[in-house]
């Protein structure tokens, strides 16, 4: 298992830990991908998870960037086509710079514009 999925397995659990109710995990369609599909209460919370163990060209969230945020736009409406309604919904990001549960950052309502 390569860093990238031993880190959304770790905010997966971590997610779970906090409450949240995990629906998809690598959902993809064309254009896009969400790492997380997860629901607090009856909210939909599209969860980026970052590794970055080296801060060389900045930490973890400096690595979403805007193009990635459109495409997680783009997978997240994807993703409520499906549904048959639009449920309220939110953006989300799990940043990491080591593998390990004590150094997991949760940002919640992240900007995808």
């Amino acid at each position: 298992m390569n860093d990238g999925a031993l880190a959304e397995g770790m905010a997966a659990d971590f997610l779970l830990s906090k409450g949240l109710t995990l629906i998809a995990r690598n959902y993809r369609c064309r254009g896009g991908e969400l790492d997380i599909v997860a629901r607090e209460g009856q909210t939909f919370v599209f969860v980026e998870v970052r590794l970055r163990t080296n801060n060389d060209f900045g930490g973890a969230g400096a690595s979403i960037t805007a193009a990635k945020r459109r495409r997680m736009s783009l997978a997240a409406r994807h993703f409520m086509s499906r549904l048959g309604h639009e449920p309220v919904c939110r953006f989300d990001a799990v940043l990491m710079d080591a593998l390990s549960a004590d150094r997991i950052e949760w940002l919640r309502n992240i900007d995808t514009e």
